[in-house]
C-alpha cells in the first residue's frame, strides 16, 4: 500500500492571472511560477523535502475548469476558517461551510474558485 493516495494534483484555469491572485489571496502567500511542456503552473506551497504532496494551478491547452469534476481538498492549516473567510472577498463562493467530519477527524469545506472549480479545504480544527 502506498503512503499517499495522491502524488500531485493540478487545478485548471482559464485566466491564470485571476486564479493566481485568488489563491494568493486566500492562502496569503506569493505563489511561485514555472512553465513545463507549454503549461503555465502556479505552485501551491508544500514541504516536498519532508514528503509533502503538492500541486499547482495550471493553464494549458487541454486544461478546463469544472464544477463537477474531482474535488481536491487543500490543507488549510490549523483552522480552515481563516482561509474560508477569504474566499468570497477573493472572488470565489463558499458552497459547503465548515463542517465537522466526525469527532477527532477534523473539518472540511468546499468552495468554487475564481475559475469555477469546486475545491475543498481540510483542517483538524
Amino acid at each position: 500500500m502506498e503512503k499517499n493516495a495522491l502524488s500531485w494534483f493540478e487545478i485548471p484555469t482559464t485566466d491564470f492571472e485571476r486564479a493566481k491572485k485568488f489563491y494568493e489571496q486566500i492562502f496569503s502567500y506569493e505563489m511561485p511560477e514555472m512553465n513545463m511542456a507549454n503549461v503555465r503552473m502556479g505552485i501551491l506551497l508544500h514541504d516536498r523535502e519532508a514528503g509533502g504532496v503538492g500541486g499547482a494551478i495550471i493553464k494549458g491547452e487541454w486544461s478546463k475548469p469544472s464544477a463537477g469534476g474531482t474535488i481536491v481538498y487543500l490543507n488549510a492549516g490549523d483552522d480552515l476558517t481563516v482561509v474560508l473567510n477569504r474566499v468570497e472577498k477573493a472572488g470565489g463562493k463558499v458552497m459547503i461551510p465548515k463542517t465537522a467530519i466526525e469527532p477527532d477527524m477534523g473539518f472540511f469545506a468546499v468552495f468554487s474558485d475564481s475559475e469555477g472549480n469546486s475545491v475543498g479545504l481540510f483542517s483538524m480544527k
